[in-house]
């Protein structure tokens, strides 16, 4: 039976292995410190967070999400530490909460391997607090119990370690923030919050046996999955597509009927299978949908694989401990038992993962058609068919993602319109396999390559004359890539090079940006100057630093950090090793851009359960003359003006 404790309230463990679950319903923080018998933490080195997530017994998360679970085992744990406390604390990110009084209370459940609940808390009544205990495992007599804290700081993360004796913590704390950060520019950002009246529609079969028993969550899946125990995240509630510039003044209409499938078959898919205004905005939220199904899907059967993997562990060890096993071949029907148990528990979830995968395979191959041309590959015949469009789409896509678990079931990476940051194509080598078999000038190739597709689709999904693209080319070394770009015309003008190039385009978008701020701070947007293009900007550089001085390096920061508020974008393609002289300086930039790549390579975390997902650029087919016909159109709607 679950005890549900109220703060200060224990209660006894009574097993050693376990995790601890958090839903929170906003990303935060999550880690632990190790204690001695006075709660005391002795160095660094006794403090699990997402910069140094491992410790001896002791697992977190390596970044800021809304649920986490980790992973502890007590009796590995070094000797002379006493207590584990449990800390959450919300990140330093601009336009997130800054206190947890105005979030969800968190939600805390001490379980088992197998999933069952021990104990659960629930921390009520913060108020100014950003960092707070939640709490905390103790030894007491031979044993380990379970204590609520809910031990709330309003200094934050530093004043809560400073109360263990951790000394600079100030320094400490601010150091996991840095790693908070760095966690959080790998991650891809989830569609804002809605209504649970929007929650997205699914049509799932039957429930599927659970590996180690209990119940799968309350979750909308592509179908019921196991519920495993070993670290991944749990969903909390209903989840939320929200169009950020709508207010609904009636319900949404139904989305459409799925074809009727046959007796005990689960529901035939149907593009457009979740709530929203338009067709459009239902695709949008299906491909977000798919995106997070397959996060949960995949992250519950690693689990159950972890789990029958410890499950196996633990029974030869329980089979080695008896000397009688050692000798002969006495111990031996007991190991092959613990290794078929195994094996079975891992067909079972690997049975159940089939079923989702089939499932959203059939789901994605009836989307993939039904896309519109921003929502869709190069490929995909809608493009033969491109018109200029009216008006601006949700989201564009930038690439592909994939699993290794299911390498051939490809989501669609979508990013909001109007960019919500810039975007940083890595010239540099990554460690796929992809980028091994390719050399240094070939990257760079492919870098600039991706960067004039991203333009051109850019270009493409906004009405005549509504976004303008600048380049920096220091050197002219990208002259081949830019071609599409300035034979077509498109361009606002040539590619900058040299040093002068470079200053003028930065002065013009610098200038751009602290007028209309101002205009916006004063309530003047009419009285803007009469030579201002009020278009969106897309700066595309290449090669930085190369031609770069420090005042036009703090000039491309000024416009990383400020420029997306007031329609100024930057796409970057650049080797940060090529920028290290700079050193520190401009790590705030590189994490202010989505880093993405010219190869594949698997460096992007989903921001539910933190997974590492390839990344596929995406290409026009070869011998291909789409890019060519879609610019060709753009640069005629942009001569005859808006229709």
């Amino acid at each position: 039976m679950t005890a549900e404790l109220v703060r200060g309230q224990n209660h006894t463990l009574p097993q050693t292995r376990l995790e601890i679950r958090i839903s929170a319903g906003t990303p935060v923080v999550a880690g632990a410190t190790l204690g001695d018998e006075h709660g005391t933490v002795h160095g660094v080195e006794r403090i699990a967070h997402p910069g140094s997530p491992h410790l001896p017994g002791l697992e977190v998360s390596r970044q800021a999400a809304a649920d986490h679970r980790l992973a502890v085992d007590l009796d590995a744990l070094p000797d002379g530490v006493h207590r584990v406390t449990v800390l959450l604390a919300l990140p330093l990110e601009a336009g997130g909460p800054a206190r947890f009084g105005a979030v969800a209370a968190p939600f805390v459940a001490v379980t088992g391997l197998e999933g069952t609940e021990i104990a659960t808390f629930t921390l009520t009544g913060l108020d100014t607090e950003s960092a707070v205990a939640a709490l905390e495992l103790y030894r007491r007599q031979g044993g380990w119990k379970v204590r609520a804290v809910g031990q709330g700081y309003a200094g934050g993360l530093a004043a809560m370690l400073a109360d263990q004796g951790v000394d600079r913590a100030a320094e400490l704390a601010g150091s996991i923030q840095e790693a908070v950060a760095r966690g959080t520019a790998r991650s891809v950002s989830p569609p804002p919050p809605r209504s649970p009246e929007g929650d997205r529609v699914r049509r799932a079969a039957g429930p599927a046996p659970i590996p180690g028993g209990g119940q799968p969550p309350a979750r909308p899946p592509a179908s019921p999955q196991p519920e495993p125990p070993a670290p991944a995240a749990v969903p909390s509630g209903p989840i939320d597509y929200a169009h950020p510039r709508r207010q609904p003044a009636a319900p949404p209409p139904p989305p459409p009927a799925a074809p009727p499938a046959g007796p005990g078959e689960p529901a035939r898919p149907v593009a457009g299978d979740a709530t929203g205004w338009s067709m459009d905005e239902r695709l949008y939220n299906q491909i977000w949908g798919m995106f997070e199904d397959l996060a949960r899907t995949t992250a519950a059967y690693r689990s159950a694989v972890d789990f029958a993997e410890s499950r196996m562990d633990q029974e030869l060890e329980r089979t080695l401990s008896d000397p009688r096993s050692r000798t002969g071949g006495a111990g031996d029907p007991a190991r092959e038992q613990a290794r078929a148990k195994r094996d079975e528990l891992t067909g079972r979830a690997r049975e159940a993962l089939e079923r989702d995968l089939a499932q959203l395979a059939a789901e994605s191959a009836v989307v993939e058609p039904a896309l519109p041309a921003p929502y869709a590959g190069w490929d995909n015949p809608v493009w033969h068919a491109y018109r200029v469009p009216m008006e601006i789409p949700m989201a564009l896509r930038i690439g592909d993602l994939h699993l290794p678990e299911s390498a051939s079931l490809r989501i669609p990476l979508l990013v909001r319109l109007p960019l919500e940051r810039g975007i940083w194509i890595d010239s540099g080598r990554p460690a796929s396999e992809a980028a091994a078999l390719t050399d240094s000038d070939q990257l760079h190739r492919l870098a600039m390559e991706s960067a004039v597709l991203h333009a051109a689709r850019l270009l493409a999904v906004y009405p005549a004359g509504e976004f303008s693209v600048h380049v920096i080319d220091p050197a002219g070394s990208a002259a081949a890539a830019l071609a599409p770009l300035v034979r077509s015309g498109v361009l606002a003008g040539p590619p900058a090079s040299g040093p002068g190039g470079v200053s003028s385009v930065l002065a013009q978008l610098t200038r751009r940006v602290d007028l209309v701020q101002m205009a916006v701070r004063a309530g003047a947007a009419d009285s803007l100057p009469p030579d201002l293009d009020p278009a969106e900007q897309l700066l595309i550089v290449n090669d930085f630093p190369h031609g770069f001085d420090d005042r036009a390096v703090t000039q491309l920061r000024y416009l990383a950090d400020e420029g997306p508020s007031v329609g100024v974008h930057l796409l970057m393609v650049a080797d940060r090793e090529d920028a290290s002289g700079f050193g520190p300086v401009l790590d705030p930039l590189w994490r202010s851009l989505l880093r993405i790549t010219p190869v594949a390579d698997d460096h992007l975390a989903d921001p539910w359960v933190g997974h590492a997902w390839t990344y596929e650029p995406l290409r026009t087919p070869p011998g291909s003359g789409v890019l060519e016909l879609v610019l060709a159109q753009v640069a005629a709607a942009r001569r005859t003006g808006p229709r």
